[in-house]
């Protein structure tokens, strides 16, 4: 939690393709430096004993021409219908090391004076990281405009299915989050909004 000495941590929760990383890019603008567990997730699977962990479990064909895993073959596999026992093992492997990253960057902007921090994490409840915020913020947006979204950026409507059944209901992600910004309409409403927000709920922070 957050004291004078401890920077104030801002955790940020959506569906797929809610539109976190706006949310997050318009708090980084206003002072918040931004923690981006994706991020640490992709050096974590660099880690050469996850590496070899996740060969040993799934075998070649994770692994790409120049010997890092593919994350597109892990996906299919963590992600497809009836294979949840897989996305476990990968979360047991994964998550701990992600956590300790997470805690490393803390720390390092914690001494570099930081006061204001945003976690960016799309599975901040399933992994348990809600626990260490002094804020949630869930950012939302209709389903239907998430799709489009998604299927902008490549996926398929499949893809989106199969990657949102693997995470809580949205729901039970909204009633666990205490603050809420609507990322449907143009993206310089969501700005507004956000600002508005930090206006009101930062603002009368000691930070």
């Amino acid at each position: 939690m957050s004291t004078l000495e401890n920077p104030l941590l801002i955790g940020l929760v959506g569906g797929i393709a809610s539109g976190k990383s706006l949310v997050a890019e318009q708090m980084r603008s206003l002072g918040g430096v931004v923690l981006d567990a994706d991020l640490a997730g992709h050096d974590v699977l660099r880690d050469p004993e996850v590496i070899a962990a996740l060969h040993k479990r799934w075998g070649d064909g994770i692994i790409a021409l120049d010997g890092s895993l593919s994350r597109s073959v892990i996906a299919k596999i963590v992600f497809s219908a009836g294979n949840l026992e897989e996305k476990r093992y990968l979360e047991s492997v994964t998550h701990p090391r992600i956590a300790a990253r997470l805690q490393e960057q803390i720390a390092r902007h914690h001494a570099a004076g930081a006061k204001i921090l945003i976690l960016d994490a799309a599975l901040l409840f399933e992994a348990g990281w809600d626990k260490k915020c002094d804020r949630i913020v869930f950012v939302s947006a209709p389903r239907e405009v998430r799709l489009a979204r998604a299927l902008s950026r490549g996926w398929s409507e499949s893809d989106f299915l199969a990657r949102e059944a693997t995470q809580l209901p949205l729901d039970e992600k909204r009633a666990r989050c205490g603050h809420f910004i609507d990322n449907s309409g143009h993206p310089e409403q969501t700005r507004y909004q956000v600002g508005e927000w930090w206006r009101l709920n930062v603002g009368k922070t000691d930070h």
